[in-house]
C-alpha cells in the first residue's frame, strides 16, 4: 500500500513539470518576438480579446437565464 501511495503522490508532480514545459514552449517563441513595439502591441491585444472570448463563453455556458 506505501507503494501504491508513493506512485500517486508522483502525478502532481508530473502534471506541474508538464504544464510548465509546454507554457515554456509557448511563452518562449513570444518573448523572443515581443522586442518589436508593433508586435508586443498585437500580442497584448489578442491576449486581452482572447481572455475576454473565454469570459464570454463561459459566462454563456454557466447563466441560467436563456439568452435572447
Amino acid at each position: 500500500m506505501k507503494d501504491f501511495f508513493l506512485n500517486v503522490t508522483r502525478y502532481p508532480r508530473y502534471l506541474v513539470a508538464f504544464g510548465l514545459g509546454v507554457a515554456n514552449s509557448v511563452f518562449e517563441p513570444l518573448a523572443a518576438r515581443a522586442s518589436n513595439p508593433v508586435t508586443a502591441v498585437a500580442l497584448i491585444g489578442a491576449g486581452v480579446s482572447g481572455l475576454i472570448s473565454l469570459s464570454l463563453v463561459l459566462h454563456a455556458m454557466v447563466s441560467t437565464a436563456p439568452v435572447a
